[in-house]
């Protein structure tokens, strides 16, 4: 029997503009969406996920060549479309003809001849799309960059942020035979490196949970800490569990907490996949209290999320900048009370996926003021670059780090010991 269509109602086009709108016009992260995507087969929500990021991940580029054509912005599913027909003609090379027709049929009965007529009229100029300038980076977040590593630096980020990111594994037993078997590269660091995957649930691996998804950078973390086997570790703000599960595959035994019932669901659907195992617990870290204390602890703590828009070019659209004091304050909050869970001469790695110093080098900075005994150990994971030591403790790594084989996303991690008692 052949395969039946996806209906209309239900196609990947139709639901990246679903997702595209909820970034634009409510300011929604693309991740706090998934529900959307349990509308499609599993190729299709892969499908979906792919143009709502790289739509969005282009769409300054896409509003330049919208603007003189459009009178007044019209509703955000409208706009959506238009700029995912442009994505598709540009980036993705789908003929013309078929975007066009694709967008029309995604916009509303009254709006089909403004989407017809805007977009055949920009394609009939025959625009220069790779003279136009690059996506930059969010002008609130911009200016804090360029006061934190330069104008350079900053451009070099937004190259690599251009660019559609390579998918990092992170595998349980033989990464080299994992990266030829799955025609990837293996990283200094240990993960694979594959140049793309459309559907990730379809490769070869993922079935048996011989691999995760997790990007370079966010493998350090566990990396720096490299617990003992056997030794009792807490895994804090642990969801989706890519850490909890590399812990757990060092032979760790994990406690992995988070306050989202929802997404401590995801930890358990992944330890399930890769046959690991972690003692998991839903609760606020700020409240929640352990048995006994840990002889180690990773703290991933909430954050701007600065360090991953090459990933997420939708927190362009969802972030201002607003709440960041808050944020910092729930780090060191967080931090302070990690520490009195663990044991002396135990050890806590703190990290964020952020690009400003107020959430990585000056958090440090200032635990380090408030408890005398603690002291930052000069260690690096097996790979790091030493050029990613930041300048007072810790590892700083940044998207143009790598440029050359992808780029990685930013992080700051810092490994700090307790004093053992006296």
């Amino acid at each position: 029997m052949p395969e039946q269509p996806t209906p209309p109602e239900t196609s990947p086009r139709r639901v990246a503009v679903t997702l595209m709108s909820g970034v634009t016009g409510e300011g929604r992260p693309l991740n706090t969406m998934e529900r959307q995507l349990d509308r499609l087969p599993p190729a299709g929500r892969a499908e979906a996920h792919r143009l709502a990021t790289e739509a969005l991940r282009w769409a300054a580029r896409s509003d330049r060549l919208l603007g003189p054509h459009l009178r007044l912005k019209p509703e955000e599913p409208v706009m959506n479309a238009l700029r995912l027909a442009l994505y598709e003609v540009f980036e993705a090379r789908v003929p013309a003809r078929a975007a066009v027709h694709a967008a029309v049929d995604l916009a509303p009965q009254s709006k089909r001849g403004l989407v017809n007529g805007v977009l055949r009229n920009i394609l009939r100029r025959e625009p220069d799309w790779a003279a136009l300038p690059l996506p930059g980076i969010p002008k609130w977040l911009r200016k804090r960059l360029v006061a934190a590593w330069g104008k350079e630096a900053v451009a070099a980020m937004e190259a690599v942020q251009a660019r559609v990111p390579p998918v990092d594994l992170t595998v349980k037993d033989d990464p080299a035979g994992w990266a030829d078997r799955l025609g990837g590269a293996l990283l200094p660091t240990g993960s694979v490196r594959l140049a793309s995957a459309k559907q990730i649930s379809a490769l070869p691996g993922f079935a048996d949970g011989a691999w995760w998804v997790q990007d370079a950078g966010a493998a350090l973390a566990a990396k720096m800490l490299a617990p003992e086997p056997g030794s009792h570790v807490l895994d804090l703000c642990a969801a989706p569990g890519s850490k909890t599960m590399q812990l757990a595959a060092m032979g760790a035994d994990v406690t992995a907490l988070d306050m989202s019932e929802h997404r401590m669901k995801r930890v358990a659907q992944n330890l399930a996949r890769t046959g690991l195992s972690a003692k998991p617990v839903t609760a606020d870290a700020l409240d929640w209290t352990p048995d006994a204390p840990f002889d180690a602890i990773l703290l991933d703590a909430p954050c701007t999320a600065t360090g991953t828009l090459r990933r997420h070019p939708d927190l362009g659209y969802a972030k201002d900048g607003g709440g960041l004091d808050d944020l910092v304050a729930l780090q060191a909050a967080l931090l302070d009370r990690a520490l009195g869970w663990l044991k002396p001469g135990g050890r806590l790695v703190y990290c964020t996926c952020s690009l400003l110093p107020e959430e990585g080098e000056a958090q440090l900075a200032a635990a380090l003021v408030r408890h005398p005994d603690l002291t930052v150990e000069d260690r690096l994971p097996e790979g790091a670059d030493p050029a990613w030591r930041a300048p007072r403790g810790g590892l700083r790594t940044r998207p143009d780090h790598w440029a050359d084989r992808g780029g990685i996303d930013g992080f700051f991690i810092a490994s700090m010991r307790k004093s053992p008692a006296p």
